[in-house]
């Protein structure tokens, strides 16, 4: 289980002061898909990089398994990464100067699950639409398909944990949809999913949802 338990994130640009967290506890069990949604600057991928083990908030816990993450060494922090958490960025991260295969194995390799990655990689890409695309590496591949690329990585080897910072936001209509179908059977073979989206219509297919501003929980307006 992950939670957020009044967690603060404050940055400071010259004599700003801007709380990216304030105060946020949320909890997401096996099996959760929750929405977090809201204006732009109001912290949700602070949120998810909290989560994640990334960025450790100034005050209040974040915590797996009932431990807080941020009292861990660095070596077993970068375990809870490397095992735990499948992370979909907004800007991809794939590494350019590698196949499409190889970047969704690397994560089968780093989570010691190589023997069987061959057999799960075929069925992600198969899932997500990129099969013919495999061999090709990230230059040659579409917006749209570098993105589905870059979820199929992060949920290779099956991490506990799936955090997703606007997975559809480069996606037609269609493949949106793909995207939001996949998140939403990894909850459902018990993975806690957290999944950023601007978009409205994508909100009500979670099992949750959190809206924030300016780094607050708060209640959605009506017909939000």
């Amino acid at each position: 289980m992950l939670e957020l338990c009044g967690a603060t994130k404050v940055y400071r640009k010259g004599s700003r002061t801007i709380r990216a967290a304030d105060g946020l506890s949320l909890t997401v069990k096996p099996g959760d898909f929750l929405v977090i949604h809201g204006p732009s600057g109001s912290g949700k991928s602070t949120l998810l990089l909290m989560a994640g083990g990334m960025l450790p908030p100034d005050s209040g816990q974040v915590r797996f398994g009932g431990e807080d993450l941020y009292r861990w060494g660095p070596a077993r922090r970068n375990r809870y990464r490397r095992e735990q958490v499948g992370f979909v960025f907004q800007r991809f991260f794939l590494i350019p100067h590698i196949t499409v295969y190889d970047n969704i194995r690397l994560r089968y390799s780093l989570r010691g699950a190589a023997a069987g990655a061959a057999e799960g990689i075929a069925a992600l890409a198969g899932r997500l639409g990129i099969a013919e695309r495999l061999g090709h590496y990230p230059g040659e591949l579409s917006v749209g398909e570098q993105q589905r690329a870059a979820v199929a990585r992060a949920l290779a080897g099956a991490p506990g944990v799936v955090l997703a910072d606007e997975p559809t936001g480069n996606l037609d209509p269609d493949n949106a949809a793909i995207i939001i179908d996949c998140l939403r059977e990894e909850a459902r073979q018990g993975r806690s999913v957290v999944m950023v989206t601007h978009n409205p219509a994508f909100i009500a297919m979670g099992t949750g949802e959190v809206h924030l501003v300016a780094g607050r929980a708060v209640e959605p307006a009506k017909g939000a």
